[in-house]
Order: structure tokens, then sequence, then C-alpha cells
């Protein structure tokens, strides 16, 4: 594990960090959206259902557009610790004016707000437990599977690691291959940036420990429904 200073607070209540983050949103929704939708997917509603599902540590609402997207009647529920992303959120999901609302919420604290309900038909979430430490993680999940309905879901889409050298190589030597100037960028990181990196590093694990943690909250039908190189979604249903 990273050893350094965690500046994920300080990263993303940022507005300059922000500004920069919503500046390159075209090129993730290109990267990413086939994999939003896919989580959608797995869950388990017809098109015209009617559910309410949470999507934590959602910032600018991504993985949620998605899915309200999919299902028209669905509603969202979307929780973050950014004032700044939240704010950049209400913009980027006025198309789903009246079906979501965003809740203040820090994960590293195990106290749900109450405007989050107690029983919840889907839980999501997109590129954000990787920057939860291991009890958190832990914990975290044995909270959603709590919140879930019997039966309902818990999805996640996130960058995990390999304890193979072999297989992390082969990873970064495919992704050069779709950023040819990614190899220069790791050698001449400035300051600013090699601290994004680690913070986005810090807290990484391998997938089968992520996937014990579920199995361990509770959970059911834990697999790696989608795989990547290094980035994989994974679920889990409460049991009925």
């Amino acid at each position: 594990m990273n050893q350094s200073k965690d500046t994920n607070a300080a990263i993303w209540k940022s507005d300059e960090a922000v500004q920069n983050w919503t500046s390159t949103a075209a090129e993730r929704e290109r990267q990413r959206g086939a994999q939003w939708r896919f989580m959608g997917e797995l869950l388990p509603f017809g098109e015209q259902d009617v559910f309410t599902f949470l999507d934590l540590g959602a910032g600018t609402g991504a993985a949620a557009a998605g899915i309200l997207s999919l299902y028209p009647r669905s509603t969202a529920i979307l929780a973050d610790f950014s004032p700044q992303m939240m704010d950049e959120g209400q913009r980027e999901l006025m198309p789903f004016a009246g079906r979501f609302q965003y809740v203040e919420f820090d994960m590293l604290k195990g106290d749900w707000p109450a405007a989050i309900p107690t029983t919840l038909d889907a839980v999501v979430s997109s590129m954000c437990i990787h920057h939860m430490p291991d009890d958190r993680k832990q914990g975290l999940f044995a909270e959603i599977l709590e919140h879930l309905a019997p039966g309902a879901w818990y999805v996640n889409y996130d960058p995990v690691t390999s304890a193979d050298p072999l297989v992390a190589a082969t990873w970064e030597r495919r992704n050069d291959r779709d950023d040819p100037a990614a190899a220069s960028k790791r050698l001449n990181r400035t300051p600013e940036d090699q601290s994004r990196y680690e913070n986005h590093v810090r807290y990484m694990i391998p997938l089968e420990q992520q996937l014990d943690y579920l199995r361990s909250a509770g959970f059911q039908g834990v697999d790696v429904y989608w795989k990547q190189l290094e980035n994989v979604i994974y679920a889990g249903r409460r049991p009925v």
C-alpha cells in the first residue's frame, strides 16, 4: 500500500482540480460510457420498471446518467462529499430534472445520511471504492448490504491491482497503445501530477481481495461480470 499522505479530500474539494476533471469529461464518456450502461443492464429491471437506486461516490453523476437513460422511470440518489463535484453534477444531470437528488455523504465515515432510504432497490458505485482504505471497503460493503432490499443488487466499476509484476506490466503496455504519450507522462510528472497519481493508487488492491470482502459481507452471486485489463465490474446480490 502506498503510505504517502492521503490527499483525496484536498483534490476533490479543490475548484481547480474539479475544473480539470470536468474539462476531460467528454473523453471519459467516450471511454467509459459503455461500461456505465452495462452496469445498468446487470440490474434485474425491465425498461419500464419504477425503482430507486443509490449512486455512491457519484461525482458528477456519469454512472447515474447511464442508468437513468436506460430506465426512464427510475430515480437516483447521488451521494458525494465534494460540493464542487455535486454542483457540476447538478448541471450535467439537468436532462433528468425531477428524477435525481444529491446527498452529501463522506464514505470514509459510517454514518449514512437520513436522506438515503434505509431500503434501496439497487446500489452502484463507479471509480470511487479504490479511494477507500481496506477496513473502510469492508465496512462500506456491509453497510450497502444492510441498505439493499432483499434480492437487490450492488454493482461496482473500479480499477484493481495485480500482485504479479508481469500482469501489471502487460496492462501498462497495452494501455500505452491507447495513449502513446503515456510513457513520457509517467516519466515527467509534475509534483502535482505525482500527488494525484499517488492519491489514485494509494488504496488499490487486487480483485480477489475485494470479492472476498463482498462474500464476507453476505452478498450472493458475487462475480466479475466484466473485465478489461485493470478495470472491472463486479456485483453481488443481497440474499432474498
